[in-house]
C-alpha cells in the first residue's frame, strides 16, 4: 500500500496560476497530508483531489487562521488543521438549521473531526450561511464543491453569503473556490440537478461583493467532462472537470 507522504508527494503536478506554473507545495504542507490521523478513506481520494497543490496554490501557512465553509466530513479540514500548526486555527463552518426544525436523524460528522484530540485547533461555527459571522476575522475561507449549493437554488442567498464571506476576511485575505464547472452560459437552477455551476458565473458574483480575482489553477480540470452529466453520474464521478479559483479581499 502507498504511504501517505509518498501519496502526497506523487500527485505534486504543476499549477497554472494566471498563466504561469506555481512553486511546489512546502514541506509544512506535504507533512500535512502526510498527517498519520488522517481517515484512510481520505488518503485513497488523495490522488483525485491533490490536498498538497491545493494548499500551495491557496497559500496556507503554520499560524494562519483559516475557515473551511462547509468541510462536509472534514477532508480539508482536517488537512488545515496540520498545515496551520498549533499557533493557528481553523473554523469549520456549517448551516444552522431553521427556527424549531426538527434535530437531525445524526449529528453533522465535522463535530467528530473537532472533537478529535489530534485535531484540537478547530472549532465548529453553526450560523446561517447568509448571515456568517466568525470570532475571528481569517487569512483564507476556502470551499470546496459547495459554492453551487450556496447560489444556485436561491442567488439572493448566494450573493448574502459571498457578502459575508468578504466580511469574513481580513483586509488582504484570500477567498478560494474549488468547484464543479458547469457549461459556459448556463443558469442557476433551483433544482440544483447538475450539481455545478458556471466558472464566469463565480467571477462575476465574487467580484460584485468586492474581491480581486488574482488566480487560477487548471491541476483539477478534465476536458473531456462535457458538462451536462450530473456530478454523481457513475461514469464522471469524483473526475468532474473542476476549476479553483483565488480571490482576495484589499488591503
Amino acid at each position: 500500500m502507498k504511504t501517505k507522504l509518498f501519496l502526497a508527494v506523487s500527485a505534486v503536478a504543476a499549477l497554472a496560476v494566471s498563466g504561469v506554473a506555481a512553486a511546489k507545495p512546502t514541506p509544512a504542507q506535504l507533512a500535512a497530508v502526510a498527517d498519520k490521523a488522517r481517515p484512510e478513506a481520505d488518503v485513497q481520494r488523495d490522488a483525485a483531489r491533490k490536498p498538497a497543490e491545493m494548499l500551495e496554490f491557496a497559500g496556507v501557512k503554520p499560524g494562519q487562521a483559516v475557515a473551511d465553509f462547509i468541510p462536509g466530513g472534514g477532508y480539508f479540514t482536517r488537512i488545515f488543521a496540520k498545515a496551520v500548526g498549533p499557533k493557528g486555527k481553523v473554523y469549520a463552518v456549517i448551516n444552522a438549521p431553521p427556527a424549531g426544525a426538527a434535530p437531525p436523524a445524526s449529528p453533522p460528522p465535522i463535530l467528530a473531526v473537532a472533537a478529535d484530540p489530534a485535531y484540537g485547533n478547530i472549532e465548529v461555527v453553526q450560523v446561517p450561511l447568509t448571515e456568517m459571522k466568525l470570532p475571528a476575522q481569517v487569512d483564507l475561507l476556502w470551499t470546496s464543491q459547495n459554492y453551487h449549493d450556496v447560489y444556485v437554488r436561491n442567488p439572493e442567498n448566494g450573493r448574502k453569503a459571498t457578502k459575508a464571506i468578504y466580511d469574513a476576511l481580513k483586509p488582504g485575505g484570500v477567498f478560494v473556490v474549488l468547484d464543479h464547472a458547469a457549461a459556459a452560459g448556463t443558469a442557476p437552477d433551483p433544482q440544483d440537478r447538475l450539481h455545478r455551476i458556471d466558472p464566469a458565473l463565480v467571477k462575476k458574483e465574487v467580484e460584485a461583493v468586492g474581491f480581486r480575482f488574482v488566480g487560477e489553477s487548471k491541476v483539477l480540470a478534465n476536458p473531456d467532462d462535457d458538462h451536462t452529466k450530473a456530478v454523481f453520474d457513475p461514469s464522471i464521478r469524483g473526475h468532474t472537470d473542476q476549476f479553483i479559483y483565488k480571490f482576495q479581499k484589499p488591503r
